[in-house]
């Protein structure tokens, strides 16, 4: 059942999902307690699986169970002991037919060969046995050439555009041309959190030096290190030429078709083609042309007295915002500067290997709440990009570039890489299901087939060519449909889901992952009951969809779907994990990025966690007679949430994001001491963890 909704500021509550109510202020403006933006009639994805007539055979209805409506109790415990009674399966997916069950005592798959750490709110990072850890770059550790040593009470706006941002979330490495062991790291800057940052943080009252160091905290961030061959280490290389901080300042280009729009342009740029600053970036991506992708995702509570019917689709606040940056820049004010809000909310694209370039928002791939951006090519070399809206019963989309990547490394080559996501057309997911009406009854009951599962469409939004773009939405305009794409969604019909956020292909199978995170307004009150593809009402846990593209083309406009995982404790009937015995695999909740080792494992981090336990990084078997095998890698401190997960065959690297954000926690009375200890400011931090003997992770 869902918890009854806690006072706002109340320094015990916990909002939907498992995080702090301090989380929730100053990660997504309280986004779980405002109305649901969509709107709109659009079915969801129970009403369209529940008129579909098709079935398929009973072939794996045995091995299934009833799923239970709502989550159970939380165990904190590690894998399920082998002599437990192994639960049979609450869903069911494609290829487990005939699958033989793994016996227990045979090897882990390839990449998860390690001992599952069991859940734990212990305050640090804790790994498997074998392995160690080393934090690697944490906020504040200066970075650029004449940045000074951090110190918390002294913080300056120029110091902070100098030194590593806030809240690290997203993580990239990339080699560094001609520099043995040394490689590039990119990470995400997403958001501050001002009263974990100044002693005596006055939230009614920031001062200007507040605000502006929140600024510089917030961007991107750039930064070389080096591995100690001796212990495995991962230490920052600081004064690097590479090196580069991008702020809430920094110039930005607007490129692609909405670049130049009325809708873009304001007082400080009539122009609508350049824009300052970046924010709330969580999760993104790379480019097999040697770029990163950066999704700006809940930039909507940083503006103020929002009350256009588009602002409320966008959840712009009819207010004043929490950290009051209306304050001190007009543009933050919608009633000053109604355009502003519209040069948020794009997926960003960064060259690493030029300190000197403009970052580009690419407005084809739209104006969401983009949790992030991954990469495939389609076989004639075209980019196609998956993202999702990180929003209770928004859509994820898809983008499918017209101009082939080039290779080589000359300018010209680069120019011309640069511009592939300025071109193509942009699709939203529409989901139907195989189950008749009277078999998805909203008790959770599976359906007579055995599994949850269906088939999809990419609908085509809008096309993007270099002689102009044409909308596909009727009565919208292109430039509408790039600026407004939410609203482009809700015209045509796209499949309302449960918190779409990080999404990634399998460079293995080419099979795509959708991180559902949670959602509890399922099946409360007017909202959506439980249907086939979330199979819990109040789905406080989550899920993860596995997609299938037609005929395994990146650019078809048809997909299969079926349900991975349904995330929760074990002992809950209603998890799932693709098929493997839940008495072997470890507990978890609230799925949110993924990522894939070398061996085409699928790892998850959590955000939320809803098993009393902290959050964590999890790997996953995504094929062979071991799909499902999930096993937990290592926990994060007290109030952190696990971020940016980057397997690589030696080392594994996690952003430790917002550590000891507990209600009530303040400057003054911390509720952690990592990673310094006591007596130290909480500090987010990048976590680089690898094994003593140096051999390959998990195997």
């Amino acid at each position: 059942m869902r918890k009854p909704l806690p006072l706002i500021g109340t320094p015990s509550a916990s909002h939907p999902g498992g995080r702090s109510a301090l989380t929730c202020r100053f990660r997504c403006g309280d986004a779980c307690f405002q109305e649901v933006p969509n709107t709109s009639s659009n079915e969801y994805v129970g009403d369209v699986i529940a008129k579909a007539v098709g079935r398929r055979s009973m072939m794996r209805a045995a091995a299934a169970v009833t799923v239970v409506a709502a989550a159970g109790s939380a165990t904190v415990a590690g894998a399920r002991p082998a002599s437990a009674a192994p639960e049979a399966s609450g869903a069911s997916a494609a290829g487990s037919a005939g699958r033989k069950k793994p016996g227990h005592g045979s090897r882990a798959a390839r990449g998860l060969r390690f001992d599952a750490v069991a859940p734990n709110t212990a305050d640090t990072v804790t790994v498997p046995d074998g392995y160690r850890q080393n934090v690697v770059v944490r906020w504040g550790d200066p970075i650029l050439r004449g940045a000074p040593a951090f110190d918390p009470e002294k913080q300056t706006a120029a110091s902070q555009a100098g030194q590593f941002g806030y809240n690290n979330d997203f993580l990239a490495l990339l080699p560094v041309p001609g520099e043995r062991h040394r490689q590039l790291l990119v990470a995400n800057h997403e958001y501050t959190d001002e009263v974990l940052m100044f002693r005596d943080y006055d939230p009614e009252n920031p001062t200007r030096r507040q605000v502006e160091v929140g600024w510089a905290a917030h961007g991107l961030g750039v930064v070389v290190v080096e591995e100690d061959r001796r212990t495995g280490a991962l230490t920052a290389v600081p004064r690097h030429h590479l090196n580069r901080r991008v702020t809430a300042t920094t110039e930005f280009r607007l490129t692609g078709p909405a670049a130049g729009s009325p809708l873009l342009r304001t007082s400080a740029d009539r122009t609508g083609r350049k824009v300052l600053g970046t924010l709330n970036n969580c999760s993104g991506g790379t480019t097999p042309w040697g770029t990163t992708l950066h999704g700006e995702e809940n930039f909507n509570q940083y503006f103020a007295n929002g009350t256009r019917a588009t602002d409320k689709r966008y959840g712009l606040g009819a207010g004043a915002t929490e950290r009051k940056w209306e304050r001190f820049d007009d543009r933050f004010d919608v009633a000053r500067e109604p355009n502003e809000s519209h040069r948020f909310g794009y997926v960003v694209e960064l060259d690493p290997y030029d300190p000197h370039s403009t970052p580009r928002k690419r407005t084809a791939l739209g104006r969401f709440k983009h949790e992030g951006a991954t990469v495939r090519l389609t076989d004639d070399g075209r980019p196609v990009v998956y993202t999702g809206d990180d929003e209770r019963f928004d859509y994820f989309y898809k983008f499918v570039g017209s101009k082939r990547m080039r290779k080589g490394s000359s300018r010209a080559v680069r120019e011309h890489n640069l511009s592939l996501l300025d071109e193509g057309t942009l699709y939203v997911a529409r989901l139907t299901g195989d189950s008749p009406a009277i078999e998805i009854d909203g008790t959770g009951k599976l359906p007579a087939d055995g599994e949850f599962d269906g088939a999809g469409e990419w609908i085509p939004l809008a096309t993007a060519t270099a002689r102009g773009a044409v909308s596909h939405v009727a009565g919208m305009s292109a430039d509408e449909v790039f600026v407004f794409t939410r609203l482009a969604g809700d015209k045509v019909g796209a499949t309302k889901m449960d918190r779409p956020e990080d999404i990634e292909p399998s460079p293995v199978t080419g099979k795509v992952y959708v991180a559902l995170t949670n959602n509890a307004n399922r099946g409360v009150g007017a909202n959506a009951p439980a249907d086939e593809a979330n199979p819990r009402n109040a789905n406080k846990h989550g899920h993860i969809l596995e997609l299938t593209e037609h005929r395994g083309r990146a650019e078809s406009t048809r997909f299969g779907w079926s349900l991975f995982l349904v995330a929760g404790d074990p002992d809950d009937p209603a998890t799932y994990f693709a098929g493997f015995p839940k008495d072997a695999v470890s507990p978890i909740s609230c799925p949110d990025n993924v990522a894939f080792d070398p061996h085409g494992n699928l790892w998850i981090s959590t955000d939320g966690n809803q098993l009393g336990s902290h959050d964590g990084l999890f790997g996953v078997a995504t094929r062979g007679e071991r799909r499902g095998e999930l096993k937990q890698f290592l926990t994060v401190p007290t109030g952190a949430e696990t971020c940016g997960p980057l397997v690589q065959d030696r080392r594994v690297l996690v952003a430790v994001q917002h550590p000891g954000e507990i209600s009530g926690a303040t400057v003054e009375k911390p509720a952690s001491t990592w990673p310094d200890g006591p007596g130290r400011i909480v500090r987010p931090a990048v976590v680089a963890v690898w094994r003593k003997d140096g051999e390959d992770i998990g195997v």
